[in-house]
């Protein structure tokens, strides 16, 4: 599985490039702490994997990586993505590293 740091994430955000983030988070933990891109909680990815994008660069988060990095796994294996990267670290490294003031939970 590819991965992005935060800090790479941060510098793709700076940069203007087209690319999707996907948050799989549920939405009461997006209403604590967000970084942008769409809300779509894990349970509901196999109901929604028309919404990620084929044609460019997806990252996929959650709180740790390890949600995301599930749903990375399974979109792989049964759909055939091959341009997904998980957030390494998820939001709570985002806001260790990059933005302080997110609500870390």
């Amino acid at each position: 599985m590819k991965e992005i740091t935060v800090k790479e994430l941060a510098e793709l955000k700076a940069s203007g490039e087209d690319f999707q983030l996907i948050d799989v988070r549920e939405q009461n933990e997006f209403e604590i702490a967000e970084i942008g891109g769409e809300l779509i909680p894990m349970n509901t990815i196999p109901d929604n994997v028309d919404k990620v994008s084929r044609d460019k660069k997806v990252v996929i988060h959650c709180r740790s990586g390890k949600r995301s990095g599930d749903v990375i796994n399974w979109l792989e294996q049964n759909h055939g993505f091959e341009n997904l990267y998980n957030l390494k670290g998820g939001i709570l490294a985002y806001a260790d590293e990059i933005d302080n003031n997110l609500t870390k939970y």
